[in-house]
């Protein structure tokens, strides 16, 4: 019998995974500021088209205030990112994989729960 197991990717910050978190991060703060300055700019052009001024500001500002929640949360990452030392394990992602169950097998909770260990993106360890 084949079921379904959650595994969890993580990755070992070295001096390349932090730059490259850091620039991931950064390129996703950049694409937030340019979302929130196209949202000001289509405010404007609707505000000057459109006789619903309440609900075009309504919406605008929900979505800007959407915006700078993504935006604290990376800056928030960042900083941590900073402060994190060398050789810390950071959760990257979570992959369903197939697992064979066969009678006779030792069924253990941990069976359920793989992690894959990378570094600078090679397989370093599966546990």
């Amino acid at each position: 019998m084949q079921i379904l197991q959650t595994v969890t990717v993580k990755q070992i910050l070295t001096e390349n995974t932090k730059q490259t978190f850091e620039k991931k991060l950064t390129q996703e703060l950049l694409q937030i500021e340019k979302e929130c300055e196209q949202f000001k700019f289509e405010e404007k052009k609707l505000l000057k088209n459109h006789h619903s001024v309440n609900d075009i500001k309504q919406h605008i500002k929900r979505e800007l205030a959407n915006r700078e929640e993504k935006k604290k949360s990376l800056e928030f990452q960042l900083a941590q990112l900073h402060i994190l030392p060398l050789g810390s394990e950071l959760k990257s992602q979570e992959l369903t994989g197939i697992v064979d169950i066969n009678i006779g097998d030792v069924w253990d909770e941990s069976l359920l729960h793989k992690t894959i260990l990378l570094k600078d993106g090679k397989v370093l360890d599966i546990r």
